[in-house]
């Protein structure tokens, strides 16, 4: 087994994992200057979480990664290149980074998601999806007058799918006729699920559907009834999202106090 070192700075935000590893301080030393155990059981705790077994191997394998480390740092200092502006700056980054994982981590630790946070979260999602999905081909165009043009072809008989084929510039559902496969409305942007759910089946827009993009023409193939999947079915998926909500919400808080010149 290898050890393969992957952002290691997301271990020290990993603080609920039980520190497991070196106990003797230090674990090496290299040219006079000491290796933390502090240090190798965070790398081995990272490691750990991902699924590999912890014993002598593993911090072995830690330790000499580390003490490799350490040679190529102090060369790296004796040339000087800890000194250089640029150099200095991606640490400073680096070091940044690290201070605000932890007090991010620390944060969510005094102020947790509750469970009636995520049922709003959930309430809301499930008000916002409706209760019909809808299957779906579209033409995207660039001007309105190609997309009349589109919609003449269709009322004399031409397919959606071959349209969609010859003209369309959405690349993601070209190649497959313009078929959007069964989708919720709230997926698109507004205009676009507005125009979608006054289809009924087998129908198209009778007028181009202006977006960002450029112009739609859209097919409605079907529709069908949405069940909402359960509280409990999704809660461990919506944890991180009310969890990053709470945290933009704080930061703003923050920023919005803070004197900036």
């Amino acid at each position: 087994m290898k050890f393969f070192p992957s952002r290691l700075t997301v271990a020290l935000v990993a603080g609920l994992l039980a520190q497991t590893g070196f106990a003797a301080e230090p674990i090496a030393t290299v040219n006079g200057k000491a290796i933390s155990a502090e240090r190798a059981n965070i790398l081995i705790n990272e490691q750990v979480s991902r699924g590999a077994p912890n014993g002598k191997e593993l911090q072995d394998q830690v330790r000499e990664f580390l003490i490799r480390n350490a040679v190529v740092e102090q060369a790296a200092r004796a040339k000087g290149l800890d000194k250089k502006a640029d150099i200095v700056a991606q640490i400073e980054l680096s070091n940044q980074a690290v201070l605000l994982r932890a007090y991010v981590q620390d944060w969510l630790a005094t102020n947790p998601v509750t469970d009636e946070d995520l049922k709003k979260d959930y309430n809301e999602i499930k008000s916002r999806a409706g209760d019909k999905e809808y299957n779906a081909r579209h033409v995207l165009v660039q001007t309105e007058d190609e997309a009349k043009a589109l919609i003449a072809k269709l009322d004399g008989g031409a397919k959606i799918a071959d349209l969609a084929k010859e003209s369309s510039l959405d690349p993601g559902s070209k190649e497959n006729g313009g078929d959007l496969g069964w989708s919720n409305p709230a997926n698109f942007v507004p205009p676009f699920a507005e125009a979608l759910t006054q289809l009924t089946k087998d129908n198209y827009t009778k007028t181009p559907v202006k977006t960002d993009f450029g112009y739609h023409v859209i097919y409605l193939e079907d529709v069908r009834d949405l069940k909402a999947p359960e509280f409990d079915e999704i809660k461990p998926q919506l944890l991180p999202r009310v969890q990053q909500q709470k945290v933009e919400k704080h930061v703003a808080e923050l920023r919005a106090k803070a004197t900036v010149k």
